[in-house]
């Protein structure tokens, strides 16, 4: 039996696995590295190649997961199966809908060739250029991991929410991965840079 990759409970999972790792899975290392964590806690083993795709980050991105696949990371994850962690979320997890406010930029409303500087906690500054079918290119860093270079794509930029960027490509690589930029308290500031 599979179960589609395209369902809130999955992404809730992704993410109770990267905090019992203790990181976020952004490279083919951590990936490995999970898998020996796996083994070593479990006794139980699945692919590095399986993770990647669940995660996004395999150029062969997963439609569907086997519910084995689901069982193990559900046991890694603290809960004694898929369907025993689908009830925790429903049971344990606050709301997750509300109403929000802020300053806001839907990608599909800017022009190719719009740029923007947004900011985060502590200290971070980032300024992109727009180019198009919601997709933005890094043109400098300050205090970010993002670097002049890096594309992604993301739909909305919200302040005082964080940034999920989709597709993410480092500098020229064809290898894609997802990032989170100010995950804890959101985006500081989003401004659009004026044509000088």
């Amino acid at each position: 039996m599979s179960v589609s990759v395209n369902i809130p409970e999955i992404h809730a999972l992704r993410q109770r696995v990267e905090e019992t790792f203790g990181q976020p899975l952004a490279t083919h290392n951590a990936f490995i590295a999970l898998v020996d964590a796996m083994d070593a806690s479990l006794r139980e083993h699945l692919s590095e190649s399986t993770l990647e795709r669940l995660w996004g980050y395999s150029t062969r991105e997963a439609d569907a997961i086997s519910l084995r696949t689901l069982d193990v990371l559900s046991r890694y994850a603290g809960a004694s199966s898929w369907k025993d962690f689908c009830a925790l979320l429903k049971t344990s997890s606050p709301v997750e809908s509300e109403e929000f406010s802020g300053d806001s930029l839907i990608a599909t409303r800017l022009q190719p060739g719009t740029r923007l500087q947004l900011g985060w906690l502590p200290d971070r500054l980032v300024t992109l250029t727009y180019i198009g079918h919601n997709r933005f290119v890094v043109e400098a860093s300050l205090n970010s991991s993002l670097q002049p270079g890096d594309s992604f794509e993301c739909i909305q930029i919200q302040t005082g929410r964080p940034l999920y960027l989709d597709r993410f490509r480092r500098n020229g690589s064809l290898a894609e991965s997802r990032y989170v930029a100010g995950e804890r308290s959101g985006l500081t500031s989003v401004q659009v840079i004026p044509v000088a």
